[in-house]
């Protein structure tokens, strides 16, 4: 079997096992459950609700990324809250109101003759497959696709400043800083681009096993490091300026008789609060690494695919069951723990004042207190409906959070 064949068939078996690993609203993964296994997860045990959510102004981004692998979440900056869907349309919206002020258009459609001019009237063209960001600096917006495009646009206005390729899919949001814009990708290859141009600086190149999950690790760019994990359990440091690898550090290895067992990835973008990088692996290692010289301070066993957060000296765990901890920063104690959202595809927690608020896969947002992990309050944003599913970690701002949901929603919400 060619290289070529090698990679397809990797991408196809990452593909599925992702899908099923996400849970996403699709037809085929709903029918992993028979209807009581489905209903029963549905159903939410009630709560106390100590103050009711508002609904700040909501709006349509455009088709959203339907039942297809996506991290795509909005972002934030220069008062604009900036979103886009798989399609290809990139949106700003004014934050304190949600009035549209630019609209993008990334798809593309045919231009041979009079008929496909009719075609395209009726068309919505042929996917641009953005899946990688949103990621805001520089008065810019910078976003990745499927087809392995890196675009850079003009915050302000829309305008698309550059536009470059890279090999592999862009699938993660892309991180800035001191010029660079590091792109993560699925071959296993890190890109340092010029923040201004597109030109590619220099690339890190990781090994990808046979059989990996779907999605790969966020690029973070800090203390002048390039920081990502691995599809082979590894957390890297690159010297931003240069691209010299500072020191790579093993989380987990891989062990077991199958390639399924196997499975070590860092699909989570890696933490640093001061000198310190949190990182988990899917297999189930979580650990806190010195940044400066590699060395693991601690390692607990938590299982998960989705990014970390913190406030405080608290940590924020989503992992793969949808079980939710909170863990001190400095020696990996666990303080709580929540297991009432279970097997409801939560996202990453997002800290809010003196909560964390996490998506659900049936359209709901729940707020959490920071100090129990009691659940306080929730709401229903996507009306119980698998198309207005919240897939990705909602962002914040003050004390209103955005999300987005499957269907192309986009939701401003106030915690009071």
């Amino acid at each position: 079997m060619d290289k070529g064949q090698q990679m397809f068939k990797r991408g196809r078996i990452g593909i599925l096992f992702a899908s099923c690993l996400t849970l996403s609203a699709c037809s085929t993964i709903s029918g992993w459950f028979s209807d009581d296994e489905e209903l029963e997860i549905r159903v939410l045990e009630p709560i106390e609700a100590q103050f009711e959510a508002r609904e700040v102004w909501s709006n349509d981004v455009g088709n959203g990324v339907g039942s297809y692998f996506s991290r795509l979440t909005p972002a934030l900056g220069y008062d604009l809250v900036f979103a886009a869907d798989r399609q290809g349309h990139v949106v700003a919206f004014e934050e304190a109101t949600g009035k549209q002020v630019w609209r993008q258009n990334f798809a593309t459609f045919s231009n041979d003759g009079y008929f496909s001019f009719l075609s395209n009237l009726w068309s919505s063209g042929v996917s641009a497959k953005i899946s990688g960001g949103l990621s805001v600096a520089y008065e810019s917006v910078y976003f990745g696709t499927e087809n392995g495009e890196v675009i850079a646009l003009d915050a302000k206005t829309g305008e698309i400043k550059w536009q470059t390729t890279v090999k592999g899919e862009v699938i993660a949001a892309p991180a800035v800083d001191e010029g660079t814009l590091l792109v993560n990708t699925s071959s296993g290859t890190l890109f340092a681009l010029d923040s201004n141009t597109g030109e590619q600086k220099w690339t890190y190149e990781s090994d990808v096993p046979a059989l990996s999950l779907r999605g790969i690790s966020a690029p973070v760019a800090s203390n002048g490091g390039a920081i990502v994990g691995t599809a082979a359990g590894k957390l890297a440091v690159n010297i931003l300026g240069t691209g010299q690898t500072a020191w790579e550090q093993t989380i987990s290895a891989p062990s077991g008789a199958t390639e399924l067992d196997r499975i070590v990835d860092i699909d989570a973008k890696p933490l640093v609060l001061g000198g310190v990088i949190f990182t988990i692996s899917f297999d189930g290692t979580l650990a806190a690494v010195e940044l400066r010289s590699g060395r693991v301070i601690w390692k607990r066993e938590y299982k998960s695919y989705r990014s970390l957060s913190s406030a405080g000296s608290r940590l924020f765990v989503v992992d793969s069951n949808s079980n939710i901890y909170s863990l001190d920063t400095r020696n990996g104690v666990e303080q709580w723990s929540q297991g009432g959202l279970k097997q409801r595809s939560v996202t990453s927690a997002t800290p809010v004042d003196d909560y964390i608020v996490v998506g659900d896969n049936f359209g709901f947002l729940h707020w959490l207190n920071q100090s129990d992990g009691q659940i306080v309050a929730r709401m229903d944003v996507g009306g119980d409906d698998e198309d207005e599913a919240i897939y990705a970690a909602p962002v914040a701002k003050g004390k209103v959070v955005y999300t987005q949901t499957r269907e192309g929603e986009l939701f401003a919400i106030e915690t009071p």
